[in-house]
Formats: structure tokens, sequence, C-alpha cells
């Protein structure tokens, strides 16, 4: 998977190194994520950006945390031929206040919340949702532990 990453609004670090290894173990976790042709836009940003795309895109006056904005549809992706042109798979968008104030009231590293933030966003960039049901939200748990995991990122759900 190509990424174009945008770290402008957040501090200094290895942001880039980072999505790339979150995006490799993801792809390992979800083998479609692993299809070559795909890209991806990763932006790090500003609570500001990210409450104003959440207010446009998804009608909620807040910010949050990660956003995504998948571009495919999951039959899409699972039949795309690895073969062929680049195939955009969506954006995903990284809220640095939320994340920072989260990954602080978790007692976890700003690096570690921000890859499975990354993690998460992909794995909606896949179809994978949580909201529908609790066993949609089980199931992308497990998944986003088990890619975590491989990037020595403790269960950030705390089982």
């Amino acid at each position: 998977m190509q990424l174009d990453i945008d770290t402008e609004g957040w501090p200094d670090g290895g942001w880039e190194a980072l999505a790339g290894r979150a995006t490799e173990a993801a792809g390992e976790g979800e083998p479609m994520l692993a299809n070559p042709r795909l890209s991806v836009s990763l932006l790090f940003t500003s609570d500001d950006e990210v409450h104003a795309l959440n207010s446009a895109w998804r009608n909620r006056d807040k910010p949050t945390n990660v956003l995504s904005f998948p571009m495919l549809e999951r039959e899409e992706l699972a039949s795309l031929d690895p073969d062929g042109p680049p195939v955009m798979l969506g954006d995903i968008a990284l809220a640095y206040e939320t994340c920072a104030r989260e990954a602080a009231d978790k007692g976890v590293s700003l690096e570690h919340h921000a890859a499975h933030l990354i993690v998460h966003g992909l794995l909606h960039l896949a179809g994978h949702d949580h909201v529908d049901s609790d066993a949609q939200a089980e199931a992308m748990e497990v998944l986003e532990t088990a890619i975590l995991a491989k990037l020595g990122i403790a269960d950030p759900y705390g089982a």
C-alpha cells in the first residue's frame, strides 16, 4: 500500500515511519489491505480541522480522534486484482489534541495510541465497523488487538 502522509498538524516525530509500520501490520492482519495497488491519504492534523471534517461529513459538531473516509466498498476491495494502476482506498485524519489527551488518559505513549488509531482507520477503510452490533465491535477489536500485537503494542481494550 502506498501512503500519502501529511504531518504538519503534529509535533516533529517519526509519524511517517510509524504509519508505515502500522500499515504493514494491518496488511498482515487483514490481507485485503496488503494489495499493492492501494493508496491511502493519512492526515495528522488538529482538533479544529477534524472538528470541521466531522461536522461537514458526519453532521457531528465536535472533534474526534480519527476519521476514515472509504472510497471503495468491501466487495470492490475483495475483488481488486493486485496488478494494475493505483487505486485510492480512502482518507484517514487523526486529531492531535484528542489523540494526545486520550493517550495520557490511558497511560500509553502517543506513538502507540496513534498506531492503534491508524490501524482502526485502515480497518474502517477495509469495510470493518463497530457501530451496528456488539458482535461487529468485538470482531473489530480482536482484529485490532492482533495487529497491534505484531507491533509490540498491548491490547488497547484491556482484555
